[in-house]
């Protein structure tokens, strides 16, 4: 199929990851409806919320298996109820990856949601494929890892599928499309390949539009979140920042822009920023979509709060999915407790000194949080030079990992006995035993991993 001359595509993006601002959405709709308004005949807006990571997968697995119909991203209400019937009413398409470890139960909550907002039944797809954590795939995973999967008590196993069964989705009159695992970048890479009619091997454009994708997907990030740095990089309005708008073309080039009337600012800097974010090789940035290559990039304002992005280039996809598998991790037990006043880093260290000695056998990670902790290593040495210090002000954080709960909770017990057995002063203890998840990758071949949709006929 050739490229269409359609009009430029408009995505904005209302969430960078689960735990995200609820209310993001809001000001990103009334700037896509504004656009909308008084744009070309024939342009398509749509908005996307990305909320998943390696750990959120899990974490949705375990809330599955207490509850066959949880499992989806807890703030889906909370971030779609504010602007559904808006979407739904000015032709605003969605596309997430709410649906976590179970899609269609999150489809199932949003055409709840449209009832009880008054709004007609909006046509839902449910994208799958992605999950491989059932038991009938493990021959599948152990292929890979081999006998790192002895004894493995598997949590969640995720493939990172891409766009192609969004866009199928699309294509078939789909008004939202609830996925899981998706890489984040083709949460853009399916609508623009929906609206514009690309091919599946159209690198070029769809290298491009990868990149317009990775610049939306981190939500505020770009529009100076994560950039900002006081005194060195200063952004105005962080407390209400905008979420980032896309404006791409047919063949795939982007400008970005923010909501209107809100805080931060995109600037040349702030897009450059996050053009590079977790980007290993900028010459080979794997997707499932393709190989996109920033190598020749440039990045040039094109008014206010808005810049331009071209000389993107794309190159075939890889032949196989990137899977990531989450497993028990045994029990992560952690301990806090301050000391103030004079010799306050001394006393903290001494404490330090007499849980190591009593809760030999475990590993400990000892943070002294004011004094010595990020620049440091599991054992509490410096990893630059910090000078030795009188902190005055000093919270000690000592942390262990163990398989058994029983050997994890000593931990716990042991910080809380310092409140009287010393060193002096000690005070403010928390203590938490958590069980722990860890992570394996590989890789799988993707016709091993057979990708589909359907649309939701149950709308209850």
């Amino acid at each position: 199929m050739s490229p269409s001359p359609a009009s430029s595509l408009l995505i904005g993006c209302a969430a960078g990851f689960s735990g995200d601002r609820t209310d993001a959405a809001g000001p990103v709709v009334d700037t896509l409806i504004a656009r909308l308004a008084g744009g070309p005949a024939g342009q398509r807006v749509f908005l996307i919320f990305e909320t998943l990571a390696e750990r959120t997968l899990a974490l949705a697995q375990l809330r599955r298996r207490a509850d066959p119909d949880a499992g989806y991203e807890p703030l889906l209400d909370a971030m779609l109820r504010p602007v559904l019937a808006r979407c739904l009413a000015h032709g605003i398409r969605i596309v997430s990856n709410f649906g976590a470890a179970n899609p269609r139960a999150a489809a199932r909550h949003i055409a709840r949601l449209a009832r009880e907002l008054g709004a007609p039944a909006p046509r839902i797809a449910v994208v799958e494929g992605d999950d491989l954590s059932g038991n009938e795939h493990r021959p599948l995973l152990r292929e890979q890892l081999g006998t790192a999967m002895d004894g493995m008590r598997v949590v969640s196993a995720n493939a990172y599928i891409g766009a192609e069964p969004i866009a199928a989705a699309l294509d078939a009159g789909a008004q939202i499309v609830v996925c899981g695992r998706v890489a984040d970048p083709s949460l853009t890479v399916g609508p623009a390949m929906s609206h514009f009619g690309w091919r599946a091997d159209d690198w070029a454009r769809l290298g491009r539009a990868t990149m317009a994708g990775h610049l939306l997907e981190c939500g505020a990030q770009v529009c100076g979140g994560y950039f900002a740095d006081p005194g060195y990089k200063d952004v105005p309005g962080l407390d209400a920042i905008g979420f980032p708008i896309a404006e791409i073309d047919a063949d795939g080039g982007c400008t970005l822009g923010k909501a209107e009337g809100t805080g931060g600012f995109v600037s040349e800097a702030t897009v450059k920023e996050q053009l590079l974010y977790e980007v290993h090789d900028p010459a080979a940035y794997l997707t499932p979509d393709v190989v996109a290559d920033i190598g020749e990039a440039e990045v040039r304002t094109a008014g206010a709060d808005r810049v331009a992005l071209s000389g993107v280039r794309g190159h075939a996809r890889p032949a196989q999915y990137k899977v990531n598998v989450c497993y028990e991790g045994g029990w992560l037990a952690e301990g806090e407790i301050s000391y103030a006043g004079a010799r306050a880093e001394a006393r903290a260290r001494l404490a330090a000194d007499i849980l190591r000695s009593r809760l030999a056998g475990l590993a400990l990670r000892v943070d002294l949080i004011g004094a010595l902790s990020i620049l440091a290593d599991d054992g509490g040495r410096a990893l630059a030079a910090t000078p030795a210090g009188e902190a005055r002000d000093v919270r000690l954080r000592v942390a262990a990992v163990h398989d058994e709960r029983a050997q994890a909770e000593r931990l716990t017990r042991e910080v809380m006995a310092l409140y009287t057995c010393g060193p002096a002063g000690g005070g403010g203890v928390r203590t938490a035993l958590t069980p722990r998840l860890n992570t394996r990758s590989c890789l799988l071949p993707r016709e091993q991993v057979p990708v589909r949709f359907e649309m939701l006929e149950e709308q209850s």
